[in-house]
């Protein structure tokens, strides 16, 4: 008969040794524990941590807030329009003051953190970047006082241009007269051209009105004066058929009391060879991919001139690539005759009554 107790050790498990009595075995000993497989930590005690990080010096932030401070005068300096001051002499001194005090935060274990941050402000903001800023502005405004004194800005006021007297302004031809005259002659040589060969016309782009420098820093109340450009739609390539073009042009000048034309790319016009070869391709008018030719009704301001640009002329394509660049901005052809008037240092008929009234104020000059 089996004994119950020991059935269930030796149950599918044939000859299977019996498991030890409860409390094992008397007089057994016990295995040695075994190392752990990673090592522990050794407990530390709160004495021994680090101590906390120590907050900084007093020179971290006395850096920190001149740079801001000094940045701040920058700004107000920029936005007053003191570009002057901006390069004076305080400015700069005030700078080199900035950078010593961030240089020592800097060199400070504990105002390190705050000298960085008063080192970025300063580089952003300094005496060249923000009077750099403020040049632009002036210059995108035209705000050119600055620190002038009262005679600078009386000089820079000045109505008229250096060296030309107020009778010789107010003798010439005005504004309204030159471009009455200038519209009147393109109509004329476009009609004439047309009628002869049958070319049909493109407005090149507006009238252009600036303004004269008067030589003492400041704008005149005279005007340059550019005609709308005309230019023909039909290329003009024939040698022939240049002078052509140019002979009758200067037909219609010379009735209006103009100069016979002068060819520039001729070189008859004493320009040096390696001149005419790269405004004008070459120095034999036949094979030229550009002709320019010129002339004025002096000693009245009325200058005229004749750009002929022929394509056929340009194997290398440097003509092509500028005359792409200039249709793109102004939608007129790549090649063919380019008609215009320009008159400088002209006043208009409106401005006449003023000119004279403020020229009483410049006797000295």
């Amino acid at each position: 008969m089996v004994d119950p107790k020991r059935a269930r050790y030796i149950a599918g498990v044939e000859g299977a040794p019996p498991v030890p009595p409860p409390g094992g075995y008397h007089g057994a000993r016990r295995a040695a524990a075994e190392p752990p497989l990673f090592p522990v930590a050794p407990i530390v005690s709160s004495a021994e941590l680090p101590a906390e990080k120590q907050p900084a010096n007093a020179i971290g932030w006395v850096a920190l807030v001149v740079a801001i401070l000094f940045a701040l005068t920058l700004l107000s300096t920029l936005f007053a329009g003191g570009t002057d001051l901006l390069y004076g002499v305080t400015m700069l001194t005030l700078q080199l003051v900035v950078v010593g005090v961030v240089i020592a935060a800097l060199c400070s274990r504990r105002g390190r953190v705050l000298g960085a941050s008063a080192l970025v402000i300063t580089l952003m903001l300094n005496v060249a970047t923000v009077g750099a800023m403020s040049a632009l502005q002036t210059s995108a405004s035209g705000s050119y006082g600055g620190q002038q004194t009262a005679e600078q800005k009386h000089e820079a006021a000045y109505p008229g241009v250096e060296d030309l007297s107020a009778s010789e302004v107010l003798a010439q031809p005005s504004l309204e007269e030159v471009r009455e005259e200038s519209d009147s002659a393109l109509a004329e040589i476009r009609q004439r051209l047309s009628d002869r060969f049958a070319y049909t016309w493109t407005e090149v782009g507006p009238e252009d009105l600036r303004p004269e420098r008067n030589g003492h820093g400041g704008e005149s109340m005279l005007v340059q004066y550019v005609s709308v450009p005309w230019m023909t739609n039909e290329p003009i390539q024939d040698y022939n058929r240049k002078l052509e073009v140019m002979g009758v042009i200067e037909d219609v000048l010379v009735a209006r009391g103009m100069y016979e034309m002068y060819s520039f790319n001729e070189p008859s016009s004493s320009l040096d060879d390696t001149i005419l070869e790269k405004f004008y391709g070459s120095t034999d008018p036949r094979t030229q991919h550009t002709w320019e030719w010129y002339t004025d009704n002096y000693p009245d301001p009325q200058l005229f001139y004749a750009n002929l640009y022929d394509l056929s002329n340009d194997p290398q394509g440097e003509l092509l690539a500028e005359r792409e660049a200039d249709s793109a901005k102004t939608g007129e052809p790549l090649e063919g005759l380019q008609i215009y008037f320009l008159a400088p240092q002209l006043l208009s008929e409106a401005d006449r009554d003023e000119f004279e009234e403020r020229m009483q104020e410049y006797p000295e000059f």
